[in-house]
């Protein structure tokens, strides 16, 4: 049984889709396509670890709270 698998070109496919491409932005707006495309990638990835940062800065601070003695809460 053969699976579908999205994107998976290889050798005259990805010719074809260069083609296609360099057809239709032309040579010059590639180069300036792709820094969009990477700028978008890193920002994204960005993002990403700031959340992640957040999510575990959050995760950590509920440990602190569940981890008190109870008569230190209670003193505060």
């Amino acid at each position: 049984m053969k699976t579908l698998l999205l994107f998976n070109f290889f050798g005259p496919e990805m010719l074809v889709v260069f083609f296609a491409i360099l057809l239709l932005f032309g040579g010059k707006k590639i180069p300036e396509l792709m820094r969009g495309i990477g700028k978008g990638i890193s920002e994204f990835n960005r993002a990403r670890s700031a959340v992640e940062h957040e999510l575990k800065e959050g995760m950590k601070e509920e440990e602190r709270k569940k981890t008190l003695p109870k008569s230190t809460e209670e003193e505060a």
